[in-house]
């Protein structure tokens, strides 16, 4: 009775074998057979879409006018122009006119990178390589510049405009825009909600390193009869009560308070307002954004602040009110 069994278990055990060999066999079989899916070739010509750019926008007898230009480009001409690198005989070339115009696109408007292919005549994958290279430029070659610490001359400057406006000591406000991260990690979600993310930002930004270590420029100015050393920025209720913080009151009793928290609020707009710009000006930083990469985030971010700060200095003395509904799409 033992021999049978044994023999049994060995047949079984064969005939196992033989079932995981033919359907090893049989999908490696179906593997060779299936067609492999390959990408289809897209003849994109790229010159033509170089050329029609020159011509649009960069030739002597202009397609669109600098009204337009400036509208989808976000700048003047003059200066997109200085964001551009010459080859070795010192000529923009029309390639780098494409792919910046590509980079600013996506930045402008905040659409998906493919929109721009069948008039630039890039890839997708082309598009958003540009993108995040134009962003790494843009911040490596002007961030020192255009996101300096204030220098005494900024000061001086920032001090005369809160005097004028009833704060003196004022050099501006502080305040946290907000901006969806769509695929943000689930671990993540807690330290990027509401008001907690205010008080994050406050923890991780250098804008107080200075200050924290003693380090603070210095002013002087007075206020009713009392010198002060330390300028102080305005704030809402949710920060902290620092003694660079001026915050407004929440329940004004006499007529004094309810002047000083109208005042306080509504100069405390500004920052609030200079956000809506960017964002009105660079939407992609209005929309959700998609990426999973924390780094290529920030430097989008980074980069429309520098483009921004770039444009408010090269129009600074051309304008007294910046009207965002030139950059608003239409339903």
């Amino acid at each position: 009775m033992s021999s049978s069994s044994s023999d049994g278990l060995e047949e079984r055990v064969d005939e196992l074998f033989d079932e995981i060999v033919e359907d090893t066999y049989n999908d490696i079989v179906e593997a060779e057979t299936m067609p492999q899916r390959t990408h289809a070739y897209v003849e994109r010509h790229h010159e033509g879409g170089d050329a029609r750019l020159w011509n649009d926008y960069f030739s002597e007898d202009v397609t669109f006018s600098s009204h337009l230009f400036r509208r989808r480009f976000r700048m003047n001409k003059e200066l997109f122009l200085h964001l551009q690198r010459r080859d070795a005989t010192g000529r923009f070339g029309l390639s780098a006119l494409q792919k910046c115009t590509a980079a600013i696109r996506l930045l402008a408007y905040g659409t998906a990178a493919d929109t721009v292919d069948e008039y630039l005549r890039l890839g997708e994958t082309t598009v958003l390589s540009c993108l995040h290279n134009f962003t790494d430029g843009i911040i490596q070659l002007f961030g020192d510049e255009y996101l300096r610490r204030p220098t005494p001359e900024d000061l001086q400057r920032l001090l005369v405009i809160g005097e004028k406006r009833g704060f003196p000591g004022m050099v501006g406000s502080i305040d946290c825009m907000h901006w969806e991260w769509k695929n943000c990690p689930t671990t993540w979600k807690g330290q990027y909600a509401r008001t907690l993310n205010d008080i994050n930002v406050l923890d991780w930004s250098p804008v107080f390193y200075d200050i924290l270590e003693g380090r603070a420029p210095r002013v002087k100015y007075m206020v009713k009869g009392h010198m002060y050393k330390l300028a102080y920025y305005l704030t809402g209720g949710i920060y902290l009560k620092w003694s660079i913080f001026i915050q407004s009151i929440t329940l004004p009793q006499t007529p004094q308070q309810e002047l000083f928290a109208k005042v306080q609020e509504a100069t405390r707009k500004d920052v609030e307002r200079a956000f809506g710009v960017l964002q009105a000006r660079f939407a992609i930083v209005r929309n959700p954004i998609k990426t999973l990469d924390k780094e290529k985030i920030r430097k989008i971010m980074r980069a429309c602040i520098i483009l921004h700060n770039m444009i408010v200095e090269d129009e600074r003395d051309g304008y007294t009110r910046i009207d965002i509904s030139e950059f608003e799409e239409g339903d």
